[in-house]
């Protein structure tokens, strides 16, 4: 019979984040100006939909955190956020308004992907530490440059994958380094959704209009067009704005995996998949799959291979996603709401397959064979159990919440971020290279070290 134990996680501190961060190779931010206990750490949140509203909720949780201001493209989201924090907080189209104030010290980039770079660059630039929602950069083109920009600030930069944050992952990443799957040889890692919502439907405001909207800003430097506000509020659908399935979705699970193994990234990227339900105008996949091949990184991993799947018309009843690492001597199923871990008994003979040799090559194996491997009594203790052991995460985590919690904690310690430019972009970068093979039919090879596409 399986036995199956539960279990909680072993005791974490507070900055839970920051000792994932800390084991991270990449994690090479630069260290800001530390901020006192007792100041306030006063934020601005440059898109307010639906990421960046969210993302600011999890900031004002954290003590000591304030917010100061709120820019975006749509009045009726500035409106909003009045509503919510009060007219004290200052409001604006033009994000340049918000990093000309001294008075702020941080700010959420939760822009459509198209913004990110510019936004972030400028940013670091003025002075600010940057929560950067995922992904870091819309093209591989982008990500040197705001690694760079990272470095030369000093400050805090932060991307917004909470995988990253997640005891599950860090958990995952601990049992691996324990030898608890032996060798890792495959991973797979899936995200199912099956609703309208899931599938980037969003609500269009019935008051968007010219008038309303900055179209033009949020064009920023894309292909020019007249006003059509679906491109807007729902722009991950369209390749000029958003990543498509791989950006959006893909780098969540690229980030969960290179924490718990430490890899730095893979070498080899092939995509495929097809518009299969949500025919609506959009000029992105709703099914995709990629295959990667990792190479072995000496005293981290040996060389594995990644299936990722993304399907948003997936016929479940709810939101599925997790992943399964395969090893020489188990399986891990992780999602996040715990990790279970099957080890099955190992294997006391290999067994033979004999039939078809004359009878005196049968005889002679098999003599040879049981010097290897007597013959075993068949009794009762010849039955050993499959070991199954369920780790969850104790009541109250939330992985968003530790992921926000980190990037201040690193603000006024002048630490390490648990996910800097270097992280965001070895994720980034094999993500966006999936759009690449969809989109050309082509495999195409990465350097994870130079972080440069072939």
């Amino acid at each position: 019979m399986m036995r199956t134990t539960r279990r909680h996680f072993l005791q974490v501190s507070g900055a839970t984040g920051l000792l994932a961060g800390a084991a991270m190779k990449e994690a090479t931010s630069g260290e800001g100006q530390v901020v006192s206990p007792n100041d306030k750490i006063r934020i601005a949140t440059i898109g307010f939909g639906g990421m960046g509203s969210g993302d600011t909720r999890f900031a004002l949780n954290v003590p000591g955190v304030e917010l100061a201001a709120v820019c975006d493209v749509y009045d009726g989201r500035l409106t909003r956020a009045r509503e919510l924090y009060g007219d004290k907080v200052f409001t604006t189209r033009d994000y340049r308004e918000i990093l000309a104030r001294k008075d702020i010290d941080a700010v959420i980039v939760a822009t459509p992907d198209h913004w990110h770079s510019r936004i972030c660059i400028d940013a670091l630039g003025a002075d600010k530490h940057v929560y950067c929602e995922k992904p870091m950069v819309r093209v591989i083109g982008e990500g040197k440059a705001v690694i760079e920009a990272q470095q030369r600030s000093k400050k805090i930069f932060q991307v917004g994958s909470q995988y990253v944050s997640s005891l599950v992952y860090q958990k995952a990443r601990d049992l691996i380094k324990a030898g608890a799957l032996g060798e890792i040889n495959m991973v797979e890692a899936w995200l199912d959704r099956n609703t309208a919502l899931g599938a980037w439907q969003y609500s269009i405001p019935p008051d968007a209009s010219p008038e309303s909207i900055d179209w033009d800003r949020f064009l920023g430097n894309c292909p020019k067009r007249p006003f059509e506000p679906i491109r807007l509020f729902r722009w991950r659908n369209y390749q000029d704005y958003g990543t498509a399935v791989a950006g959006d979705l893909f780098v969540h699970l690229l980030s969960g995996l290179h924490l718990a193994t430490g890899s730095i990234g893979p070498t080899r990227v092939f995509a495929t998949g097809g518009l299969r339900y949500w025919r609506d105008g959009r000029d992105v996949p709703d099914v995709m799959l990629a295959l990667l091949d990792y190479p072995a990184d000496a005293g981290r991993h040996p060389e594995f291979n990644l299936a990722l799947r993304v399907n948003f018309k997936s016929g479940v009843a709810q939101e599925q996603f997790g992943f399964r690492f395969v090893g020489s001597e188990g399986v891990m199923t992780t999602s996040m709401s715990g990790i279970t871990l099957s080890n099955p008994p190992k294997e006391l003979e290999p067994g033979y397959t004999i039939g078809t040799f004359p009878k005196a090559v049968q005889e002679t194996f098999l003599l040879q064979y049981r010097k290897q491997y007597p013959q075993r009594k068949i009794t009762p203790e010849v039955m050993v159990p499959e070991k199954s052991e369920h780790y969850t995460p104790p009541p109250g985590h939330d992985a968003h919440q530790d992921h926000h919690r980190a990037f201040y904690e690193a603000i006024r310690a002048g630490s390490r971020s648990v996910e800097d430019a270097t992280f965001g972009f070895r994720a980034a970068g094999p993500a966006l290279l999936s759009n690449v093979s969809y989109f050309e039919r082509r495999i195409c090879a990465w350097n994870p070290e130079s972080m440069t596409a072939a």
